[in-house]
């Protein structure tokens, strides 16, 4: 029995799992193309705000129902900024009908048949397949553990709100346990030691929240404690490896003169529920571990029969078109893919910018293909603690005060919407005037 979605027919899915919990939402039949997104992160949302939703049906697959401003989700983990304010409904972009948002899975695609087949992220049961004309793919990446043992059970990644969350929870829990009684002073160094792994732009604004965390806040709520809390941060190469080198090397001194700041240069070879151990067999115990050391492709990436690249990233042309698909109807962006003999950096800016070229692409399609995809880079901005930054760009480097300025303004001018230009200053403002907010909840 054929199952309509969209007024397009669906054909009887031959997975038996999916033929028993197929959903339908009816519309109108429509005479669009169907242009289906498949994440919600920087490539995709760029895309399902630039496109011309007079010329196409857009269709948004993802579990998540909102668009995460990243480079500020360091400074959620300790209540510098109010998750809210750094992340913008999908919903509010504006969808033809509301069941053109899908808050699911995308499980695998049939590109012989163009189906993607779904998976309800509130109810697995509820599993169907939706048809699409044009398919862009921008599931993004998983946070890479490199194999190493204790890993997903005991560290702590910081990509999504929910992680932030959580490490938020749990600093304040560490905080508050210190302080109970008959806690041994071993176990109070223990828990008040946090070890970041990975010295890339989300480790180093991340120990730099916590610097001005402790140096403002926890002076003032948790006095004497501020004296007890230890950071280490481990790289086995060098901090910001991106960076030049003047900006590189001014970071790594401001750092490692911070009181009970510390850099070490190793690698971790284990994660264990009260610390880590490092490549050369030393133990570091810690009541946190947070990870942040690359990317590696989700599981639905990895089931795609396309051509991949060694660090299984989907290969693309320059137009942004998967390789290896019967149809040039099917595109990859951001952190899940890569050009073919053109590697690009997985950032938000890269991914950004090409879903925009590719909107573009689509809303321009009758033309036939265009100049391909290039990208020259911006700059690097990121924030090194006590209210200094660095500022990386291609006309001139910037350091300290008025780096961190340029910082500040750079992002609140990309802020995806006004509510959020609204709301993030007001964060700041009220950090500024009475301190962080440690309620636990």
């Amino acid at each position: 029995m054929p199952i309509l979605y969209s007024g397009r027919v669906f054909s009887a899915l031959r997975t038996s799992s999916f033929r028993r919990h197929v959903r339908f939402a009816g519309s109108a039949p429509s005479t669009r193309p169907c242009l289906v997104i498949l994440g919600t992160g920087w490539g995709s949302y760029s895309v399902l705000k630039n496109i011309k939703k007079s010329l196409y049906d857009v269709v948004v697959i993802s579990p998540r129902n909102h668009f995460l401003f990243t480079p500020l989700l360091a400074s959620t983990t300790v209540g510098t900024l109010e998750f809210r304010s750094i992340i913008e409904p999908v919903r509010n972009v504006g969808f033809r009908q509301s069941h053109h948002f899908h808050l699911a899975y995308a499980d695998h695609v049939d590109f012989d048949k163009r189906q993607v087949f779904c998976e309800n992220s509130l109810n697995p049961d509820v599993k169907y397949a939706i048809n699409y004309d044009k398919l862009v793919i921008g599931v993004g990446a998983l946070s890479n553990t490199f194999g190493v043992p204790g890993v997903p059970e005991n560290a702590y990644f910081l990509k999504e709100v929910s992680d932030a969350r959580k490490i938020r929870n749990r600093i304040l829990n560490n905080f508050e346990l210190a302080l109970a009684p008959g806690i041994a002073e071993k176990e109070k160094q223990r828990l008040l030691h946090t070890v970041i792994v990975g010295g890339g732009p989300t480790g180093i604004e991340f120990g730099a929240e916590l610097y001005d965390f402790v140096e403002q806040d926890v002076s003032r709520l948790y006095r004497g404690q501020e004296k007890q809390v230890n950071v280490t941060l481990v790289e086995s190469q060098q901090i910001l490896g991106s960076f030049d080198e003047r900006l590189r090397s001014f970071a790594e001194k401001k750092i490692r003169k911070r009181d009970r700041f510390h850099l070490v240069k190793s690698s971790v070879t284990e994660v264990k529920a009260d610390g880590v151990v490092l490549a050369n067999g030393d133990t570091i115990p810690c009541g946190l571990t947070v990870w942040s050391t690359g990317l590696a492709p989700r599981y639905f990436t990895r089931r795609l029969d396309v051509p991949k690249t060694h660090s299984g990233q989907i290969l693309t042309d320059q137009y942004l078109q998967v390789l290896g698909t019967p149809t040039q109807s099917v595109y990859a962006v951001g952190d899940c893919a890569d050009i073919q003999d053109y590697p690009l950096p997985c950032t938000a800016q890269v991914a950004e910018r090409q879903g925009l070229y590719l909107a573009k692409q689509l809303n321009n399609i009758h033309r036939g293909k265009q100049e391909p995809f290039s990208h020259k880079s911006l700059g690097m901005l990121t924030y090194i603690g006590g209210y200094e930054a660095l500022s990386d760009l291609p006309e001139f480097k910037l350091k300290g005060f008025p780096s961190w300025f340029l910082w500040r303004s750079a992002y609140l001018t990309r802020l995806g919407s006004w509510r959020l230009r609204m709301q993030v200053p007001m964060d700041w403002l009220k950090t500024l005037l009475f301190g962080r907010d440690v309620s636990r909840f």
